[in-house]
C-alpha cells in the first residue's frame, strides 16, 4: 500500500513527487512511467527555455508558478551544478502594427512582478546586432537549460527520498475499492490511498479511467524546428522573439540559444496526427480520430483558419519558414538552417473551442489531475509540484507495510 501514486514519469510528475516526499517524509510514494526512461516526450524535447512570466494574464497559475519557478529553477541547477544561463531575452517589433502590441507586453511584464527594460532599435542591437527591428523589449530573467538533466536529478533525489519509481509500467486501469486506489497496470497492481495524474499527453484519459471528466481533450501540437549551422550561430547571442500574434495561442517563429551552445529556430505549431507523433508520418488512427470527430476541434481549427494555414504551409516549405525567420534576422540564408528535433504539446481544447489557457488541475475522489500543463510547466515544475503537495490528504497508512 503506498500513500502516493503519481502517474507520469515527466518533469510535472517527478517535481509532484519530490515535493511530496520533501513535505511527508515517511510518506511512500509510487511513481509509474510507461516509457523505458525518465522525462522522455514533452521534457525531454522541451526547447529548454526557462521562461520569465511575461506573457500570461496577471493573476493566473502559470504567471504566478512562472514566476516563481524561474527563481526556484535556477536556485535548484545552482544547488545541484546542472547547467543553465539567465541569459535574457529580447521581444522585437518588426512592423508599426506591433508597436502597441510590444507596449502591452511590456505593462504586462511589470504586473506580473518581472523586470523588463523598453529598447530603442539601436539598444536592441547592441545586445543582438543582426537583427532587425522598430523597437523591443529586455526581459532580464529569461534563461536555458537542460529539462532532461533537471528531471534526472528529481529522479535521484526521490530515489534519496526513498520512492519507489519503475519504468516500463503503463496504467490500464483504475479502481475504487475500499483499501484505496488501485491501479492495474501492464506490471501488475498497486494500491495507493491517492493517485495524482501528470501524464501528459495523456492526462484527459488517464482522468476518465477515474471517472473524471476534465471537460477538456488533449489536442496534440508538433513543434517543428531547425537549427543554425555551426558557423552562423554568432548571429544569435540570447533568445530573440518576435510580438506574438494576440489573436494565435503560440509565440510564433523566435531563435533560442541552447545551453549546449546550438541555436534552434522554429517552432511551427501544426497538428499531430499521433499524440507521441515528433515526425510529419507518424499517425495514431485512434488519435487521429478522437480529434477529427470532437467537434471542439473544428470550431478552433475554423477560428485560426488562416493562421493555421500558414503554420501547415512552413511545415512543408523551408523557403517559407526561412523568410519568416528573415522578420528577425535578414542574414539568415537557406543554407544556414539543417532540420533538427521536434516536440509535441499536450494543449487541453474546450468543448466550446476554447484552448485552455492556464494550467488545469482538477481533484477528484482521492485522486489529482494535472489535465493541461504545457510550456511554462516545465519552467514552472517545482512551484507545480509544491502546490499539488499543498493539496494531497495529510498521509494516514505510513505505518502500513508495503507491498504491491
Amino acid at each position: 500500500m503506498y500513500d502516493f501514486a503519481i502517474i507520469g514519469g515527466g518533469i510535472v510528475g517527478l517535481s509532484t513527487a519530490l515535493a511530496i516526499g520533501q513535505r511527508y517524509p515517511q510518506a511512500r510514494i509510487l511513481v509509474l512511467e510507461k516509457e523505458s526512461q525518465w522525462a522522455f516526450h514533452q521534457t525531454g524535447n522541451n526547447s529548454g527555455v526557462i521562461h520569465s512570466g511575461v506573457y500570461y494574464q496577471p493573476g493566473s497559475l502559470k504567471a504566478k508558478f512562472c514566476r516563481d519557478g524561474a527563481r526556484s529553477l535556477v536556485a535548484f541547477c545552482q544547488q545541484h551544478q546542472l547547467p543553465y544561463e539567465v541569459c535574457g531575452k529580447v521581444i522585437v517589433a518588426t512592423a508599426e502594427k506591433e508597436l502597441p502590441l510590444l507596449e502591452n507586453l511590456y505593462q504586462r511584464g511589470l504586473q506580473n512582478g518581472i523586470e523588463v527594460a523598453r529598447l530603442t532599435a539601436a539598444e536592441v542591437h547592441e545586445i543582438e546586432p543582426h537583427v532587425s527591428c522598430l523597437a523591443g523589449i529586455r526581459v532580464f530573467s529569461t534563461g536555458i537549460t537542460d529539462y532532461r538533466q533537471v528531471g534526472l536529478k528529481y529522479v535521484e533525489l526521490i530515489s534519496l527520498q526513498g520512492g519507489d519509481l519503475r519504468l516500463q509500467t503503463q496504467v490500464l486501469q483504475l479502481l475504487d475499492t475500499p483499501a484505496g486506489k488501485v491501479l492495474e497496470t501492464t506490471q501488475g497492481s498497486f494500491t495507493a490511498a491517492c493517485v495524482i495524474n501528470c501524464a501528459g499527453l495523456y492526462s484527459d484519459r488517464v482522468a476518465r479511467l477515474d471517472a473524471v471528466n476534465p471537460e477538456a481533450k488533449i489536442v496534440p501540437f508538433r513543434g517543428e524546428y531547425y537549427e543554425l549551422v555551426p558557423d552562423k550561430r554568432h548571429l544569435v547571442n540570447t533568445l530573440i522573439y518576435p510580438v506574438p500574434n494576440p489573436a494565435f495561442p503560440f509565440l510564433g517563429v523566435h531563435f533560442t540559444k541552447m545551453i549546449d551552445g546550438t541555436v534552434h529556430a522554429g517552432p511551427n505549431a501544426v497538428l499531430s496526427w499521433k499524440r507521441e507523433g515528433y515526425k510529419k508520418t507518424d499517425f495514431d488512427l485512434r488519435d487521429f480520430a478522437e480529434v477529427m470527430t470532437y467537434p471542439a476541434f473544428w470550431k478552433l481549427a475554423s477560428r485560426f483558419a488562416d493562421e493555421g494555414l500558414k503554420e501547415m504551409v512552413r511545415s512543408w516549405s523551408k523557403a517559407i519558414f526561412v523568410q519568416s525567420l528573415q522578420r528577425l534576422i535578414p542574414a539568415v540564408q537557406m543554407a544556414d538552417v539543417v532540420p533538427t528535433h521536434a516536440g509535441v504539446r499536450a494543449q487541453a481544447l474546450r468543448a466550446n473551442g476554447n484552448l485552455v489557457d492556464d494550467f488545469l488541475i482538477i481533484p477528484g475522489h482521492h485522486s489529482i489531475h494535472v489535465c493541461n500543463a504545457p510550456s511554462p510547466a516545465a519552467t514552472a515544475s517545482l512551484e507545480i509540484g509544491r502546490a499539488i503537495a499543498a493539496q494531497v490528504p495529510v498521509p494516514t497508512a505510513i505505518s502500513i507495510p508495503l507491498s504491491s
